[in-house]
């Protein structure tokens, strides 16, 4: 059918018209359509124009608050009513074979998270959209083009073409609509159907925003924010994140918020921060919620509060926020806010994992491991670890390669000990270096190496490990992997033994004793003998004996304990 010339209608829905309907928006759609219906005659081509403006002036602004697809919002209730209302109005339009309305009609048949999907009814209406569009592409009417370039980006009834589709935006964008303009802008900026251009997207941008087009404000701010075709400016990325903010847009609200909280642009606020993540987070906008519970979370607010914590972090981990199930978890399992719950933080945990958040694999690898929430087992421990090694995290490299070393949950294999232990020791993990140093030394999962040994042993001692210092000092003394060296001998079983390592106490004082390495000092050697005598050392109280010295002070039964568990092996994986 023939449409006629559109009136002056106004670009969009009034911020301030907004504000004012806010908490009776379930029926400004409906208001306005019945207005229109009721006064004239709806079988007149203009006041279908007019029922239609109606309800698409009001799906727009609802959708461009949304985010960068249009329904990535948990809506309102308002909204979704409103949303309903303008499904009614498209669908009446439809039956009277006006062709504007099919396209919106659609987009919400597609529907999105809280609004129901119709996927054939979405199917026809996009077939009846293209065919009525390409029937009518030659009409004065830029929406008409933007809905036409709309389909050929989304290729749901035509092939996708993105040449197309900056072909129709460019008309539609041409001709002052604003929402072309900024889907232009989003075409470069991507570089679909054309080489990515930032100023070109800049361009096009700007004249969206510069109509109110909270999207675009939004993707103005954040390439000033990234510097991108412009320069890096965080003033005016606030400006504009300010502008989008102010007429609702969570995005904007959220990095306006963000800025706020890192004192970017602006003078660092935390209660402003607070505000504006709050109002994105209403919205229902995970990554705001996030970011309120992680600031409720860490005192960063007048106090520390765990239950407001974990209700944003709650709301936020329902929606399939990663960050937020871990985090959601971590209370659990600490008590934080909630009752202790290892089940809970063990299903919380899960959900981040199987979402590939690297910590959240570490800890569900730990949590199989010790059985905590969920009956231990090995295999899934190992499971986990390994997707998490994968991601280059050093604690689960050097737990799967002890797994692999002591055959817990997998085939034991010392090569993929000795490979996981040298990703993680790379990476300086203190323990791996260790474990990797005895791996060479005795020659398993890698040709025995004994300066290979020295050198892994010499890393982990550097970062201050006893059991490293310990036995750097053996292999000082016996000339192992190294020129035989009694004075490296007596420093490094110095650092040992002064943090307490009984084998190190008992070999200093036998290097005092015999003078190697250090000038002879029966009184030092005498001290050494106690302090590892002390714990237990049977040798040093030995020597004690032989020198017709008895060791007055209690033996500590723990250190005791501790000594005859001691071995050169390794540390049980967290």
């Amino acid at each position: 059918m023939l449409m006629t010339e559109r009136k002056n209608f106004p670009a969009k829905v009034a911020t301030q018209e907004v504000v004012v309907h806010m908490e009776q928006r379930g029926s400004l759609v409906a208001r306005g359509m019945a207005a229109v219906m009721s006064s004239k005659d709806p079988s007149l081509a203009e006041d279908l124009d007019a029922f239609y403006y109606q309800a698409r002036e009001v799906y727009n602004h609802i959708t461009e608050l949304g985010d960068k697809s249009g329904f990535g919002i948990v809506w309102t209730r308002s909204d979704l009513d409103d949303l309903k209302d303008a499904l009614d109005a498209f669908k009446q339009l439809a039956d009277k074979q006006y062709g504007k309305a099919y396209f919106p009609l659609s987009l919400l048949h597609n529907g999105g998270r809280s609004f129901p999907v119709h996927k054939e009814h979405a199917q026809h209406y996009a077939r009846l959209a293209f065919d009525w569009c390409i029937a009518n592409q030659n009409q004065d009417d830029p929406e008409i083009w933007n809905d036409l370039g709309r389909l050929y980006w989304l290729g749901e009834v035509v092939r996708t073409d993105y040449e197309q589709a900056l072909y129709w935006y460019q008309k539609a964008a041409e001709g002052r609509l604003e929402q072309a303009q900024y889907n232009l802008g989003a075409m470069y900026y991507n570089g679909q159907g054309t080489i990515k251009d930032y100023q070109q997207a800049r361009l096009w941008y700007l004249k969206a925003a510069e109509q109110g087009h909270t999207r675009a404000q939004y993707a103005l701010g954040t390439m000033y924010y990234n510097g991108q075709g412009v320069i890096q400016d965080y003033e005016q990325a606030m400006s504009w994140y300010h502008m989008g903010a102010e007429q609702g847009n969570a995005w904007a609200q959220q990095s306006l918020g963000y800025m706020y909280e890192k004192g970017q642009g602006i003078t660092q606020n935390y209660e402003l921060a607070a505000s504006w993540y709050r109002k994105a987070a209403e919205q229902g906008f995970a990554r705001a919620q996030f970011n309120l519970a992680a600031m409720y979370n860490s005192g960063q607010l007048v106090e520390q509060n765990h239950e407001q914590a974990k209700f944003w972090y709650m709301k936020a981990a329902e929606q399939g926020h990663a960050r937020a199930q871990y985090e959601l978890s971590f209370m659990y399992s600490k008590g934080q806010g909630v009752i202790q719950d290892y089940q809970q933080a063990a299903f919380w945990c899960l959900k981040a994992a199987k979402q590939g958040h690297v910590r959240a694999q570490y800890a569900m690898g730990a949590t199989f491991s010790k059985g905590r929430g969920v009956l231990q087992d090995y295999q899934l421990a190992a499971f986990w670890y390994g997707k998490a090694a994968e991601q280059g995290h050093a604690e689960a490299q050097f737990n799967l390669g002890f797994l692999y070393e002591k055959g817990q949950g997998v085939t034991q294999d010392y090569q993929q000990a000795a490979f996981w232990y040298g990703k993680a020791a790379e990476q300086k993990h203190v323990m791996a270096q260790l474990n990797l140093g005895f791996l060479y030394n005795n020659g398993l999962g890698v040709t025995q190496d004994d300066q290979q040994a020295v050198f892994w042993f010499l890393k982990a001692a550097e970062q201050g490990d006893m059991r490293a210092q310990y036995t750097l000092g053996i292999m000082y003394g016996k000339g192992q992997g190294v020129i035989q060296d009694d004075q490296q001998a007596v420093f490094w079983y110095s650092k040992a033994a002064e943090q307490g390592h009984a084998e190190a106490q008992f070999n200093l004082g036998l290097m005092y004793s015999k003078g190697q390495g250090v000038k002879r000092d029966e009184q030092q050697a005498v001290s050494w003998y106690r302090k590892a005598g002390q714990q237990g050392e049977t040798r040093a109280l030995e020597q004690l004996k032989e020198l017709g010295i008895g060791n007055k002070e209690q033996i500590d039964l723990a250190a005791w304990e501790q000594l005859n568990e001691f071995t050169l092996s390794w540390k049980t994986p967290e």
